[in-house]
């Protein structure tokens, strides 16, 4: 994934899960399907499954990634995540 991808998510800002996006637990993490666009997301990971869902109880992203994500590997999510907001499936708050 690009650095420009990366660069479009703001972690000093608050993220959280669009509405319209409903997520369902699978043994390699969960399946997001965003009821207004129709995508449909594999999220492959356990650890990027429980950051989106606790976005919303942080004060920024930031603030998510330091109490969830080891340092060694924030640039991995930071660029997930942005792939999911430029899939409309976060949202900033």
């Amino acid at each position: 994934m690009s650095d420009v991808a990366t660069a479009t998510l703001d972690a000093s800002r608050a993220w959280v899960l669009s509405p319209e996006v409903s997520l369902r637990d699978e043994a390699f993490g969960a399946l997001a399907y965003h009821h207004g666009n129709r995508r449909l997301v594999f999220l492959k990971s356990p650890t990027l499954v429980a950051l989106v869902r606790a976005l919303d109880t942080y004060e920024n992203l930031n603030g998510a990634l330091d109490a969830l994500v080891a340092p060694a590997e924030r640039s991995r999510y930071l660029q997930a995540l942005s792939s999911l907001e430029q899939s409309g499936l976060l949202r900033a708050s």
